[in-house]
């Protein structure tokens, strides 16, 4: 919610994609949000629980047939605004796990196309660390605007950030 009242990205009407969604606090908040008017679609590769607003979808966002799925649950059109909050399972050496993290992210970028609107948003849960740098260049060159944020919510010593990378250009 702090990104999102100093952004203002999730508008009432908006479609909204939340990849990596498990267990739910993003969607939940992107729901009440954008309203009635407003579509939230939530994947992850683990259930969630229903949730009022929310269309979710258990699979892969890379897959195919999860592709045609989350398409069809956005209503034919692309999504306003992509959340990425994914992450890979952590196994506590920061050698292994930063580049599994970015890795994902680098999958979200490169497929921005499928379900972002022109003009689009994509809020990403990034880390600090080996290849940060060339992945905010690689977002530079498809979006106009990108900025990184570190929430208050976030542990000081976390080297968790959110790029918030606006006005996508296919």
């Amino acid at each position: 919610m702090e990104i999102d009242d100093r952004e203002r990205l999730l508008r009432r009407g908006a479609r909204v994609l939340d990849l990596g969604a498990a267990p739910g606090g993003w969607s939940q908040v992107a729901a009440e949000r954008v309203g009635g008017s407003g579509r939230v679609v939530a994947v992850d590769l683990l259930p969630m629980e229903p949730l009022e607003g929310v269309v979710v979808i258990q699979g892969d966002f890379l897959a195919a047939d999860v592709q045609a799925q989350i398409l069809e649950a956005l209503g034919g059109g692309k999504a306003d605004l992509v959340i990425s909050d994914m992450a890979p399972n952590i196994t506590g050496n920061r050698s292994v796990d930063q580049p599994r993290a970015m890795g994902l992210v680098e999958a979200v970028i490169e497929d921005a196309g499928l379900f972002l609107e022109s003009g689009g948003t994509l809020l990403a849960k990034v880390f600090q660390g080996e290849g940060f740098e060339a992945f905010v260049a690689a977002a530079r060159r498809k979006f106009g605007s990108v900025r990184i944020r570190k929430p208050a919510s976030s542990r000081a010593e976390s080297r968790e950030m959110y790029l918030v990378a606006g006005n996508y250009r296919l």
